[in-house]
């Protein structure tokens, strides 16, 4: 096989694979901390529908796990075409969720040696979606009991985002100490991930504790600067300054 540059990496091998597809991928190769999938979202593959699969790789994937898109893969008409680094593998003809979970699956070992089970991360990635459109909704009851059914059933993937999900609408309805805990919880599986120090943040200025949420809101910040930009960080940042200012004005 010629070749394929990913985003400024070549892929490798000695000798040329045949093309594979999700269900045909080895259950041997475990995930390793560096591995990361990649998704071409070139012209052909992304009319395939690539970037709904990249989306859900990226609901689904273990918080260890790095999903990225990348350019042509070199197999146009075969696609959703999708590359696992560093080993090498180029993946075809991915092109629904059940087989974006089993390419999970073979990448993290199935659920029978503690890896990927990919009908329990499925079906928790529906409630979330469920719940999230509850959200949207303003039914934030519902909202919350959806996510507390996904969290029950302990996905091997996105449970890290669901609790970010319960932590938002626990908020909302007022919940703050439950909001902490469950930014937390999300802390606990991906600490690297910004948003849940933005929950982590919200819960503690709802609670008055201006210090830590600014923290909070710091090394957010420092995880991807991008969200600087953001007017719902902005605002955030905004309510934050007005506490601290109304709280050293002298009484």
């Amino acid at each position: 096989m010629n070749a394929a540059l990913v985003s400024g990496t070549h892929l490798y091998r000695s000798t040329a694979p045949s093309s594979r597809s999700c269900k045909t991928l080895s259950r041997t190769h475990l995930v390793k901390a560096e591995t990361e999938i990649r998704v071409c979202v070139n012209r052909t593959c992304n009319r395939s529908g690539s970037r709904e699969i990249l989306q859900v790789l990226s609901d689904l994937a273990p918080a260890n796990l790095t999903v990225k898109s990348c350019g042509c893969l070199g197999r146009c008409g075969a696609g959703p075409n999708i590359a696992v680094l560093p080993d090498g593998y180029i993946v075809g003809h991915c092109g629904t969720a059940a087989r974006a979970a089993d390419l999970l699956a073979d990448v993290c070992g199935g659920p029978g040696a503690g890896g990927f089970d990919s009908f329990k991360s499925l079906k928790a990635l529906g409630l979330r979606k469920k719940g999230e459109a509850e959200m949207e909704k303003r039914n934030f009851t519902e909202a919350e009991a959806l996510f507390s059914e996904a969290i029950d059933l302990k996905p091997s993937g996105g449970l890290h985002a669901v609790y970010k999900c319960r932590s938002a609408v626990r908020l909302l309805i007022g919940n703050y100490a439950g909001a902490l805990v469950d930014s937390e919880e999300a802390l606990k599986i991906d600490p690297q991930y910004p948003e849940a120090y933005i929950c982590q943040g919200d819960a503690l200025l709802a609670m008055n504790d201006c210090h830590a949420a600014e923290k909070a809101y710091a090394i957010a910040l420092q995880i991807d600067p991008s969200i600087r930009r953001s007017k719902s960080f902005k605002a955030r940042v905004a309510m934050l300054q007005e506490k601290l200012t109304t709280a050293n004005v002298p009484s």
